[in-house]
């Protein structure tokens, strides 16, 4: 039987009209449904888990809420099949889980970059749909407290500067290139050497990664500023992240989500918004584990590789109190 899923609308005609959203949990779904209410959603479904994996497939919101904390084979192929129709639809996810099945989560969806939320407060979830409305269609939240509307303030004004520092931390030998990604990293042009008539062209050699025990002395020097001022003072997830995952690069070994998370030094769920605003610019990209597909793994791209280490060397390894 020929199954035509009717349930995602374009954007265009879905200005004026709530959007429809779906709700999977196997707990809570009351107080997810009063959260979609107070971001001016529009309930569509609300269902297990389990009913993800129904066949022929229930129809879907132009958003999907889902809260999954923990995270079984039955939930993976139900979170799967999801990403997969949602990439394919254009519907957006939203999902909560806890730091435990963070992994798993993140593994199973690669396809329709959702927002993932780790153990969030209902302000956080309801921000995460309020962004949802904003980029959709355009209509603004309704009946949110106070400190809900700070809140969602507070998160603009977050993802403007992770965009400036993005920007910034591309800098003037790197170009940033409006496309169809929020930036796109350009390798910085390479000098050539030679004869003036154009013989004997030679590229400079490029420089290898710095030594991983100087970039873990540095990331320690740096976690040491926590002990005595807050640790506020000096959040720079992105930097931190880009020197721990330079740190293994060098020392050849993989970087999961969580242990990147952690590397940032701010919340998990700020963590992966930093972690996918840097993917989208071409710095980081996620790799799967040929072993196991249930897991996945964040890396430097080459290009990002090589500017780290250019700086490395640019800035000598006497110098690392400049970082």
């Amino acid at each position: 039987m020929l199954h035509v899923d009717f349930a995602y609308a374009p954007v265009n005609d879905l200005a004026g009209f709530p959007l429809t959203v779906s709700i999977f949990a196997d707990r809570a779904r009351e107080p997810l449904r009063a959260d979609v209410e107070a971001a001016g959603l529009s309930v569509l479904d609300s269902a297990p888990l389990a009913a993800l994996l129904e066949d022929p497939p229930r129809a879907l919101g132009a958003v999907a809420v889902l809260d999954c904390p923990e995270v079984d084979a039955a939930v993976m192929a139900a979170l799967a099949r999801l990403d997969a129709r949602a990439a394919r639809s254009g519907a957006q996810l939203v999902i909560s889980t806890s730091i435990a099945a963070l992994e798993d989560v993140f593994a199973c969806c690669d396809q329709s970059a959702p927002q993932i939320l780790v153990d969030p407060t209902q302000a956080e979830r309801v921000v995460a749909l309020g962004r949802v409305v904003v980029r959709t269609s355009g209509s603004r939240l309704r009946d949110l407290s106070h400190d809900d509307r700070l809140t969602l303030l507070r998160l603009s004004e977050q993802v403007d500067e992770i965009a400036e520092r993005l920007g910034r931390l591309a800098g003037p030998g790197a170009g940033l290139v409006g496309d169809d990604k929020v930036f796109h990293l350009e390798s910085p042009r390479r000098k050539f050497t030679g004869e003036a008539d154009g013989r004997q062209l030679t590229r400079p050699p490029r420089p290898p990664l710095p030594d991983p025990r100087l970039v873990r002395r540095i990331i320690r020097q740096r976690q040491l500023r926590s002990r005595f001022f807050d640790a506020a003072l000096f959040a720079d997830p992105a930097w931190d992240m880009l020197l721990d995952l330079t740190a293994a690069r060098a020392e050849h070994k993989r970087v999961s989500v969580t242990s990147l998370c952690i590397a940032s030094g701010v919340p998990p769920t700020t963590a992966l918004r930093w972690i996918g605003q840097m993917t989208s610019a071409g710095l980081l990209e996620r790799v799967g584990d040929d072993t196991d597909r249930r897991r996945a793994f964040i890396a430097l791209t080459d290009r990002t590789a090589d500017a780290m280490a250019r700086y490395f060397a640019a800035i000598g390894p006497g110098s690392p109190w400049l970082l």
